[in-house]
């Protein structure tokens, strides 16, 4: 994965270098400065397991909407989108917490329409205003969905949280996307939407409190 990669190097260069630092002191001084390694290996691997992009198992088939993210479905709601479908829609919105992968992936194959930053506020991304008011990136696809809804517009919102401080977003207008295929990444902690416009007639399969997997859950069938 190409996100993330130069921070990883970083902590783990920084890493090794206080590891062999503790082990000299070690050998020359005291098995007391061993102490240094109990704060830098934990915070080593939490970054490693943060910076993962594992495999998935994208499903096949006309008509599937699977996550953009990987965490817990907190609502489904229908609300009106004025953005891409302008009209009403259902919502599903996904917490990711520190521990979750946190790529996003395309919901649907297709192309991108267009992708609109705003910055904002860094609430807790549980909270019912941090969708509104948060630091949020928005991801419009017309989707191209093998033999399913050709022309159907849905929509990803990334939202930072309260610890991540960076959205990254590789995308320009008119990019093809692979359902299942990386569109980005939140960092530290956030939240993630997706609006389907109901007059698609989406069957959600997923309720709150469903636990999911970015690329391979099915959220919604057309």
């Amino acid at each position: 994965m190409a996100w993330g990669r130069r921070e990883v190097a970083g902590v783990l260069a920084g890493t090794s270098l206080a590891a062999a630092l503790a082990g000299g002191l070690a050998w020359t001084h005291s098995p007391a400065w061993l102490l240094l390694l109990v704060p830098v290996l934990p915070a080593a691997a939490l970054l490693v397991l943060f910076f993962r992009n594992p495999r998935r198992d994208v499903p096949r088939g006309p008509g599937l909407i699977v996550s953009p993210a990987d965490g817990t479905v907190t609502d489904i709601a229908r609300v009106e989108e004025p953005e891409l479908i302008e009209g009403p829609a259902v919502r599903i919105g996904i917490f990711l917490s520190i521990f979750s992968v946190h790529v996003n992936r395309a919901p649907a194959s297709g192309r991108v329409a267009w992708v609109r930053h705003r910055e904002g506020a860094h609430h807790d991304a549980r909270r019912g205003d941090a969708a509104r008011e948060n630091e949020s990136n928005l991801i419009a696809i017309v989707c191209e969905d093998e033999g399913g809804p050709d022309g159907l517009r849905i929509l990803v919102k990334q939202i930072a949280g309260a610890i991540a401080r960076r959205i990254v977003c590789p995308l320009s207008p008119g990019d093809p996307l692979e359902r299942g295929g990386l569109v980005g990444m939140i960092k530290y902690g956030s939240r993630t939407e997706l609006y389907i416009p109901t007059a698609a007639n989406p069957e959600v399969l997923v309720s709150a409190g469903s636990k999911v997997h970015g690329g391979s859950t099915v959220l919604a069938k057309l």
